[in-house]
């Protein structure tokens, strides 16, 4: 898991109001948009060109 155990990572974020974030799964790599503007609110999986989604590599161990 993440290095403070939790299974999601948010890795970057862009807005106040109208907000969208990448999220990364710690146990699959797999990465994950969210986007909300005002109540409404979604999450998917971020794609590559090929439809595939994109894999982060995990963290290898902490020293």
């Amino acid at each position: 898991m993440g290095k403070s155990g939790e299974r999601f990572q948010k890795v970057y974020s862009q807005g106040v109001i109208s907000m969208m974030e990448i999220w990364v799964d710690t146990v699959t790599g797999v990465n994950y948009l969210f986007h909300r503007d005002g109540n409404a609110a979604g999450f998917t999986p971020l794609l590559r060109s090929d439809g595939k989604p994109v894999i982060t590599a995990p963290e290898g161990p902490e020293l």
